[in-house]
């Protein structure tokens, strides 16, 4: 049996919610199948609430009222704790990751890198050292072990149904030099190979598109409503809102309508991977540069009007 796991309130409004339910069931000699007996939700779902990962939903905060006797303290205090969110710093997506390992489904929209779960450590490496340039050499090589734990999410063949959305610019973007964007890029066609796992890109000609900013997951469970997280450069936040999920999964659709099908976005990857490989875009970028220092020469050598 799994250690118990203790819960610090102090963490957010959720969690001090939550640790109170826990106190209050446990101390009623209840198990948690017993505390939902009656209702629509399932154990391990009143599980999450209690840690403070999950929105008590009202008619269940009202079930569990009459059930331990808390003269509706739950049911009066659950639109706060909604209100007040899940946020916290980026080290929190823990609670996320705990969520992806039980996930039937992920849908992933990323403008700006590629999806954690399929970043080889060079690529990972790269990104640490940008964000945050004081770690030292011991906390990279903890980061880099706890992305790759993360692997099995998209690279496993039985793991869930994946689907992200790229922006061109991912591709363009080389982190890390040439070597490392062919490594990286790939790796993702292999990946993309299976199944279980499907890449569109969207591409930088498309104009405006939901998700401007920031990446977001869509996950879903056999045994749970769906969430959304989403993360900024040091921060995150669960929404498992109903109203707020089917926003974000609304605007994920129109996403991957917008972005080109699978296979020729598989072919723009492999294509970018073998010109990084090849130095190919080392040369254009070399062309670029001289031929704007030979544009600037010029400029400088023409007398403007009223000089």
């Amino acid at each position: 049996m799994a250690a118990r796991k203790d819960i610090d309130g102090s963490v957010s409004v959720p969690a001090f919610y939550g640790k109170e339910l826990r106190w209050k069931r446990e101390a009623a000699g209840l198990t948690l199948q017993q505390t939902v007996e009656g209702s629509f939700y399932g154990a391990s779902y009143l599980s999450e609430i209690e840690r403070g990962h999950r929105r008590m939903p009202e008619e269940l905060a009202r079930h569990v009222d009459r059930v331990l006797h808390t003269d509706g303290f739950f049911a009066r205090c659950c639109e706060d704790v909604r209100k007040a969110g899940n946020s916290a710093p980026a080290p929190c997506f823990a609670q996320a990751r705990e969520m992806e390992a039980r996930a039937r489904g992920i849908e992933e929209w990323n403008s700006t890198v590629i999806p954690g779960p399929i970043q080889v450590e060079p690529y990972f490496r790269e990104i640490i050292r940008a964000a945050h340039p004081h770690y030292d050499e011991e906390k990279v090589v903890q980061l880099v072990a706890v992305r790759r734990s993360r692997a099995y999410v998209y690279e496993e063949a039985d793991g869930p149904a994946s689907w992200t959305v790229l922006h061109e610019s991912v591709l363009r973007q080389p982190v890390g030099g040439d070597d490392v964007m062919a490594e990286q890029l790939a790796h993702v066609a292999t990946v993309a190979g299976r199944s279980s796992f499907v890449v569109q890109v969207l591409p930088s000609s498309g104009g405006p598109y939901p998700y401007m900013t920031g990446s977001t997951f869509l996950m879903s469970f056999s045994d749970a409503p769906p969430i959304v997280y989403t993360e900024g450069a040091y921060s995150g936040q669960i929404h498992d809102d109903p109203n707020i999920v089917v926003e974000y999964q609304q605007a994920f659709n129109r996403l991957r309508a917008a972005a080109l099908p699978p296979r020729e976005s598989l072919r723009m990857i492999e294509a970018a991977a073998e010109d990084y490989a090849s130095g190919n875009r080392a040369r254009r970028r070399e062309h670029r540069r001289l031929a704007s220092r030979g544009l600037q020469s010029r400029n400088r050598g023409v007398r403007r009007p009223g000089w």
